[in-house]
């Protein structure tokens, strides 16, 4: 463990917080590896089409995901990270409150999979159950609040194993249409939250609240908290995705499968920095406590930032050549849309961690007023990008809706007098010279 400052953590990371990022991030590699082998497998088995119609409808789910967790995760960890005696009664809200967002999430996709006339509706709308499982993952809440990551991460790879197991079934049987892949992907996660609630009831139990308690659940401080996170996370995976929206009307289902394809990269990529800080989060509301956020902010920050930065520079320059390794020669018409989302993904670096510092210092309306924005930004960007230069307008469009909520992180931090770019500077800047450097390198052995 770190060394403990007077009155509190040390600004130093605990090994803990790194822990955790590894056992999540390990856990996610596998995952990411079982991923990578469906879709190389799909992308040469199913038609372009039906590919290009199983990456939508996977961006769907995310969108879902957001919906039925609706910031109560995070906002759960927010208070009883520091309040444990809260945390009966703030878990029975969350469940009840992710309970109604997942069926009224079921209910759109049902009515929007029939109304849209799509072939394989039935069996989307059967797989739209699964957000409704979230609400055992809330079990885990107090394993978080210590940084125990072991269970999340185990559970996630049965589940992984699990749904390549079932997709390996489907291909066997020769399945040509996109829809019983997409259940088999939604059962694949309901495992892992089955999983995570029947183990983490053991190993952590929640006492059991009286009748009387139950009548008097914290809904409104919980809301308060999660309400903004929950428009602010659904905002932000509707900026990720809403561009499928623009690119399968305008470009056609064949070019969705091509940007999806780098999509799902893209999201492997920032993988590392997603788990860095959900692991941090309980750790940087107690350094903002003792008034040593900023310290918090640029030891964990600047490290992974480099790495993003040094792997953006090696692989930009080979994007097209990356999409043919893992889907094969027809997927190089989306390497230039890859090219722009790896750069991204360096941004996201940045800009994630930053945004996980604005809700541990309580500024949740600001998170969702910088989502809020981007989405717009996003809109407005691949209404006018996509028509005129396609997949790679909707990439460059991704990048700049990024930029724009790191920025937004930065500025509401600094506002409120954590100010971490100027700790220690040069470890920040180090990054963006890295990134020149092997780019060029890299630019140059390919040519």
């Amino acid at each position: 463990m770190s060394r403990e400052a007077p009155g509190g953590e040390g600004s130093a990371v605990p090994r803990r917080v790194w822990s955790g990022t590894a056992l999540q991030a390990g856990g996610r590699i596998y995952g990411a590896a079982c991923t990578f082998g469906v879709l190389a497998l799909l992308a040469r088995h199913l038609p372009t089409a039906e590919f290009g119609l199983y990456t939508f409808y996977i961006g769907v789910f995310l969108v879902l995901d957001a919906f039925a967790d609706f910031g109560t995760g995070a906002a759960s960890v927010q208070v009883t990270s520091t309040r444990p005696e809260a945390l009966a009664r703030t878990l029975a809200a969350a469940r009840r409150v992710r309970l109604a967002a997942g069926l009224i999430g079921f209910a759109v996709l049902a009515i929007g999979t029939h109304l849209a006339g799509e072939h394989d509706a039935a069996w989307i709308t059967i797989a739209g159950l699964y957000p409704i499982t979230h609400v055992l993952e809330l079990s885990t809440v107090p394993l978080r609040n210590r940084i125990d990551w072991r269970l999340p991460a185990a559970s996630r790879a049965f589940a992984s194993t699990i749904r390549v197991a079932l997709v390996l079934a489907l291909w066997h049987s020769d399945v040509l249409s996109a829809g019983p892949f997409i259940l088999v992907t939604a059962l694949g996660s309901s495992v892992a939250n089955f999983a995570m609630a029947f183990f983490a009831r053991r190993i952590a139990p929640v006492p059991r609240l009286t009748h009387e308690e139950r009548r008097d659940l914290p809904y409104r401080e919980l809301l308060t908290l999660a309400a903004p996170l929950g428009i602010a996370g659904l905002a932000q995976q509707a900026y990720f995705h809403v561009d499928n929206l623009f690119v399968r009307p305008m470009a056609g289902v064949e070019q969705l499968g091509y940007y999806n394809a780098g999509v799902r990269l893209l999201s492997f990529g920032i993988m590392i920095a997603q788990y860095a800080g959900l692991a941090a989060l309980p750790w940087f509301a107690r350094l903002h406590k003792e008034g040593r956020l900023a310290s918090g902010l640029a030891r964990l920050g600047q490290p992974l930032a480099l790495a993003a930065l040094i792997g953006a520079g090696l692989t930009i320059p080979h994007a097209d050549r990356i999409m043919v390794l893992f889907f094969g020669e027809e997927f190089a018409a989306g390497g230039g849309s890859l090219a722009w989302l790896l750069a991204a993904i360096a941004v996201i670096y940045v800009g994630s961690l930053h945004l996980t510092a604005v809700v541990a210092v309580g500024r949740t309306r600001a998170v969702l007023w910088i989502t809020l924005f981007a989405l717009s930004v996003n809109l407005v960007g691949n209404a006018l990008a996509v028509p005129r230069f396609g997949i790679e307008g909707a990439a460059a469009t991704t990048l700049l809706t990024e930029t724009l909520v790191a920025a937004g992180a930065l500025w509401v931090l600094a506002s409120s007098g954590v100010s971490s770019l100027r700790e220690r500077p040069l470890g920040w800047l180090l990054g963006p010279a890295a990134f020149g450097i092997v780019y060029a390198l890299s630019s140059s052995l390919g040519a």
